[in-house]
């Protein structure tokens, strides 16, 4: 039993960085007035754009940077569309997922099945990653797990002591009273959908590259919805991010712990895991009140000048 804590436990932040990563970036999206439902597709471009960087002989973190800049490209149309000529926003996220996956699964057809070399994890002395149950989970994880809960927290300062991040707030909040103080609203929301949909293509590099080190089509396997539902839980602020995106990841991690050990349950009621999870983790923050005291409030709505 110890054994099966200590692995468990060491494996859930390698499942818990994509949808930190992802959630984070939706979270300075809808921080900006923005609903970002597009987060599936753009996780997909990353994930395909890095495992074929690497094929082509790209350095590993090159590949995650590629696959960010990808995640990035691939949403220019989505940010055009609800920015620009203030689109339906809900449907435009649709459109982006439906791009996403079919882009990806068109342009990565050569390298499916190609397993390579990405990130390893950090070697750290014995001395750490040998403490008990919690040694592997906090001392033996690959550079871009910490990383990933760096970018929460300095981006967690920002949104609450930067001068850009409450403009960014106030944005999302009233546009109205944001513009009529000065602030270019079109400009903090590109701004808040660059960084975003930077990170989300990272969350989706980061599964191809340092997750299973090959890339198959179908991958993302939901984790672009479950982020989003993860920016729910943690009401929209990421620190609250991390500890969710480490419950959803241990969760997650549950799956092959439970197969190794040769529990009998079928694999389709384990994949159910994180999803259920998800779902009843919604029903609480409704039950709550949470979503209605932290949300945005003009998330998801069209800004125009005139109007105000």
């Amino acid at each position: 039993m110890t054994d099966f804590l200590t692995t468990w436990l060491a494996s859930a932040p390698a499942f818990m960085t994509p949808l930190l990563l992802a959630s984070v970036g939706l979270i300075l999206c809808e921080r900006a007035g923005v609903l970002n439902l597009g987060a599936e597709g753009i996780m997909a471009i990353g994930a395909m754009t890095g495992a074929f960087s690497v094929v082509s002989g790209a350095s590993p973190f090159a590949a995650l940077v590629f696959g960010a800049l990808a995640g990035l490209a691939v949403s220019i149309p989505f940010l055009i569309a609800v920015v620009v000529f203030r689109a339906e926003q809900i449907l435009a996220g649709l459109a982006l997922v439906a791009i996403g996956l079919g882009v990806a699964a068109t342009l990565g057809r050569d390298i499916a099945h190609t397993p390579f070399s990405g990130i390893r994890n950090l070697t750290l002395p014995d001395a750490l990653t040998g403490i008990p149950y919690v040694g592997g989970m906090l001392f033996s994880q690959n550079a871009l797990t910490y990383v990933s809960v760096l970018i929460a927290i300095v981006a967690a300062l920002f949104l609450a002591r930067g001068l850009h991040g409450l403009r960014l707030r106030a944005v999302g909040e009233d546009p109205a009273t944001a513009d009529a103080a000065g602030v270019d609203v079109q400009l903090y929301q590109i701004g808040a959908l660059t960084a975003g949909c930077l990170l989300i293509g990272l969350a989706g590099a980061y599964l191809s590259v340092a997750g299973s080190r090959v890339w198959v089509d179908g991958m993302v396997a939901g984790r672009g919805w479950i982020a989003i539902g993860l920016v729910v839980f943690a009401q929209w602020s990421p620190l609250r991010a991390i500890l969710g995106a480490l419950i959803f990841g241990a969760a997650d991690a549950l799956i092959p712990r439970l197969q190794a050990t040769g529990v009998d349950v079928p694999v389709y009621i384990l994949s159910m895991t994180p999803y259920v999870l998800t779902i009843v983790l919604l029903v609480v923050v409704a039950l709550a009140g949470g979503r209605r005291s932290a949300e945005p409030g003009f998330l998801g709505r069209a800004y125009l000048r005139q109007d105000r």
